[in-house]
């Protein structure tokens, strides 16, 4: 839209079924989305309306809200339905805490997607080769990419906590600073276009993939999530001993009693359960612990003021509006109806039958399928609309053979 038309109020409007549009671009069937597919009305928060720093022709960014032409928020909506989790905390007078870890591949640019992603040559004309997690070496050539992501998410209003190289071949991580779950989810949105932007100007390809490589770990977007009390501020999941209440309890079993039912809001494609399968710390459980990584939950070491709840399925490829929606209306799930956890692992431990989650896109569509708690936390209208779209997805993926499979099945009897 032009500046002009934009600072007129113009009201922009879009198609009902483009909010169930698939990744390669189809639709399901119209009975999903309205059967007229009727137009949306995209109305901009005035909070997230961000000029950007990394283009040379003026441009800005706003993120919108999808609401009915009633005025009402779509149900179809990620970003809506987040709102409306965040308000039934509100009527409680409790308000969600949240933050996020964005794990990501940086890569020299893959032109031919039958071969496997490679890293960018680095200072010395090499290759990196998996020696470099957690290093401080610039040796990668990436310092003056970095600079850039920097200064932008400083011009967008980006702050950032760590940055580190992580254990993957040529992966990093960010920690953004916890907040509001609406204005994290904005964030790790505006961060990731950033960095798929700014890498496309240094000649690199940032891939958000779950698992862009084999035998490398994979990439996740762990969530931290804490409750305050609205008005006083105080974590409700520690007594004023700083010890844990059962709020803090019920909180981790909703959790639980949601992980199986939402995986495939958690890991929403094929490639998602590739990291799932090969867990390199990307534990595919609903079990907790104090300070496991193994956990599918895992309470990290902190101050009574700071106990939260890290939820460590979610890739990368996550939509960050739904996975903590997801998150956080399985905890309240939990409070609402005083749900007990099972005892938390140590250890090295076997999952329990009743802690296991799905492991393959099918089998966790067909979970979701069959949950009357996703229906009834998100509607029955986004549930079906979701997964009619992902079957889309799913049986675009079995529409094409592998080369594993020719080179390993072919030559068989």
């Amino acid at each position: 839209m032009t500046a002009e038309g934009f600072l007129e109020g113009r009201r922009l409007q879009m198609a009902r079924g483009v909010l169930l549009q698939c990744i390669m671009g189809g639709y399901p069937p119209a009975r999903f989305y309205g059967s007229d597919d009727g137009d949306l009305a995209l109305v901009p928060d005035p909070a997230q309306i961000h000029r950007l720093p990394w283009s040379q022709q003026p441009r800005a960014l706003a993120i919108c809200d999808a609401e009915e032409l009633t005025g009402e928020s779509s149900s179809l909506s990620t970003r809506g339905q987040l709102k409306a989790v965040i308000a039934r905390y509100a009527a409680l007078g409790l308000a969600p805490v949240v933050a996020t870890e964005l794990e990501f591949f940086v890569f020299a640019p893959n032109t031919d997607p039958t071969q496997p992603f490679q890293p960018p040559l680095g200072l010395d004309g090499r290759r990196e080769d998996g020696h470099s997690a957690f290093s401080i070496s610039s040796n990668n050539g990436l310092r003056p990419f970095f600079t850039e992501v920097y200064a932008c998410m400083a011009a967008l209003g980006l702050p950032r906590d760590t940055f580190m190289h992580e254990m993957g071949v040529s992966q990093f991580e960010i920690n953004l600073l916890h907040g509001d779950p609406l204005l994290l989810a904005d964030q790790t949105l505006l961060f990731k276009h950033l960095l798929k932007e700014v890498a496309l100007k240094h000649g690199l390809s940032v891939v958000c993939m779950a698992k862009p490589l084999a035998h490398t770990p994979g990439s996740s977007m762990h969530i931290h999530q804490s409750i305050i009390e609205i008005g006083s501020g105080r974590n409700v999941f520690s007594d004023k001993a700083g010890e844990p209440t059962a709020t803090f309890r019920h909180f981790i079993a909703g959790q639980q009693a949601g992980m199986a039912d939402f995986t495939a809001l958690f890991a929403p494609n094929v490639n998602s359960y590739q990291r799932l399968c090969h867990p390199f710390a990307s534990p595919n459980n609903a079990c907790w612990s104090h300070d496991n990584r193994a956990a599918g939950l895992r309470i990290p070491a902190s101050s009574p003021a700071a106990r939260r709840v890290e939820n460590r399925l979610p890739g990368a490829d996550a939509n960050p509006y739904l996975a903590i929606a997801a998150s956080l209306a399985a905890g309240l799930y939990g409070i609402e109806h005083k749900l007990e956890p099972s005892e938390p692992i140590q250890g090295e431990f076997e999952v329990p039958d009743n802690l296991s989650l799905p492991c393959t896109l099918h089998a966790a569509l067909e979970r979701l399928k069959r949950s009357q708690l996703a229906k009834e936390l998100f509607g029955k209208e986004f549930i079906e609309g979701y997964i009619a779209s992902k079957t889309m997805e799913l049986t675009s993926f079995f529409d094409e053979i592998t080369p594993w499979e020719r080179r390993v099945l072919a030559a068989q009897a």
